[in-house]
């Protein structure tokens, strides 16, 4: 059985000892493909260093996370655009727009949101989104830009059914993760009428942690606790669970 996080930021323990912990752990558990997004360009180091360390199992991605899009953004972007070109990178991400911290940025976090999209569609990258509080801002650009090169991940979707059926209607993935093992966060309900097809699986690691261990610091090897879940949903097996959700991230990060 494979499992895939499409989404951990597991670089964040700069403990050595610790990580090597973490990455253990996850392979004990069977998830052994682990997908890499930084959020700004102090990261990237830490992204690059992980997946050096761990090439068969950890894959790089880029891009400027919409918090992180501020005054200096054009000159973050360059730095980042930069990197992206210089090694081999897997998908451009996390990217998207984030109104739940802070409203008035959202002209720049659109500029910043068009640019990386731009970047993906030339270098033959899927994009994987983050969004909070902004799903008609998002899909605003989306369709504007929508193509037979836009595709990607809707990164920790926890939308409702019409908002999931837009997702899929542009050939995106959806990106399930801890909020599905959550009592009422009505995740479950959507997602037990989708298409296994359609998913993907995720941790966004150290954060969301899943049923049982909401509450403390989340890792990738939690993951198969969110696969158990889905596949409770879907009364499959979980290796069935593992394989199609793996085949999909095959087939969006191409790897």
């Amino acid at each position: 059985m494979i499992l895939t996080d499409t989404h951990t930021h597991l670089y964040y323990e700069t403990d050595s000892a610790k990580l090597t912990e973490l990455m253990q752990r996850s392979l004990d558990n069977q998830v052994s493909r682990l997908f890499l997004p930084n959020v700004d360009s102090k990261s990237i180091p830490l992204v690059f260093g992980l997946s050096e360390q761990y090439p068969q199992h950890c894959y790089p991605m880029l891009g400027l996370h919409p918090c992180d899009v501020r005054e200096d953004f054009k000159e973050e972007l360059a730095h980042i655009y930069k990197e992206a070109n210089l090694r081999k990178i897997y998908a451009i991400g996390e990217i998207g727009i984030d109104l739940y911290w802070d409203k008035s940025t959202l002209s720049i976090q659109q500029e910043a949101f068009r640019t990386q999209i731009g970047w993906a569609k030339q270098m033959g990258l899927p994009i994987v989104i983050h969004c909070r509080e902004a799903f008609g801002e998002i899909f605003e650009i989306l369709e504007e830009l929508k193509d037979d090169k836009l595709r990607g991940i809707f990164h920790c979707f926890t939308g409702d059914a019409a908002q999931a059926e837009k997702v899929i209607s542009l050939g995106f993935y959806l990106g399930i993760g801890g909020v599905l093992t959550y009592k009422n966060s009505g995740l479950d309900k959507v997602v037990q009428d989708i298409s296994l097809e359609h998913l993907v699986l995720e941790t966004d690691s150290p954060y969301l942690t899943p049923v049982p261990f909401r509450g403390k610091q989340n890792e990738s090897s939690y993951l198969v606790y969110v696969a158990l879940k889905l596949a409770d949903l879907k009364q499959i097996p979980i290796e069935e669970v593992a394989r199609i959700t793996t085949l999909n991230s095959e087939k969006v990060f191409g790897v």
